[in-house]
């Protein structure tokens, strides 16, 4: 475990490691799923959105992910035999974005490592719903560089956003890309472009989690939370000064 110490930044996904994409995501949607009369499993809600999702973001990848999510409200409701909702009710499902609650060992996790490494978001989001996720469910916790895809003007995983990763690493932060680690939930969006990127990754499986499961994960260290990778980390720096 010591060896993870030589590295100088942590690049986080954050929807999904450090916010709980999923749960949030259920209890948006709950409007619409409400109405089923069988209800969905939700290996098979995850798995249309998954297909709906990376659709959309190849046909719009400067679409805004609040906007994205609303663009898809009505292809999923047709899709799970639904009446279509109306405008306002997949604006509201796009907006929800900041306000799905962040896991209960995130922002310990967060403040622990970050006396270790520089940390920086990677996200496919925007800005507003950032904002809301920083200032509420995060706390106001703050990050040493945010890279957004509204920014990048597209979605993970695309090899783009990880060109912009290292570059902006490097020239805002002196940081090489030797010396990132991708630290992430989703094997899709983050481990496999993160590998052809050249970059070293941890996964944080979060456990029962669905969206961006790959048959076989690759990761170069691997913990069930980000807790349990602040904790070793914490316990290596130790071992290290001792």
């Amino acid at each position: 475990m010591t060896y993870i110490l030589n590295y100088q930044a942590l690049a986080f996904d954050v929807y999904g490691t450090i916010v709980d994409w999923e749960g949030g995501m259920i209890t948006a949607l709950e409007p619409l799923t409400s109405q089923l009369k069988t209800p969905v499993s939700k290996e098979d809600l995850f798995a249309i959105i998954h297909e709906l999702e990376k659709e959309q973001q190849a046909q719009t990848p400067a679409m805004a992910y609040r906007d994205v999510l609303a663009a898809i409200h009505p292809k999923l409701a047709q899709r799970l035999g639904l009446p279509q909702p109306s405008v306002e009710e997949s604006t509201a499902f796009g907006a929800s974005v900041g306000k799905w609650p962040a896991f209960p060992d995130s922002i310990e996790a967060l403040k622990t490592l970050s006396k270790y490494y520089k940390l920086v978001v990677i996200s496919n989001t925007d800005h507003q719903s950032f904002q809301g996720t920083q200032t509420g469910p995060l706390q106001g916790f703050q990050f040493d560089l945010v890279i957004l895809a509204e920014d990048n003007g597209c979605y993970k995983p695309d090899p783009r956003a990880f060109e912009q990763l290292e570059s902006q690493i490097s020239s805002k932060l002196g940081i090489s890309k030797d010396k990132i680690i991708q630290t992430a939930q989703s094997q899709f969006h983050d481990h496999y472009p993160a590998k052809t990127a050249g970059l070293k990754s941890s996964w944080i499986v979060r456990p029962g989690s669905i969206m961006g499961n790959m048959p076989e994960p690759i990761y170069d260290w691997k913990f069930n939370t980000l807790g349990e990778m602040a904790a070793a980390v914490e316990n290596a720096g130790k071992r290290k000064n001792s």
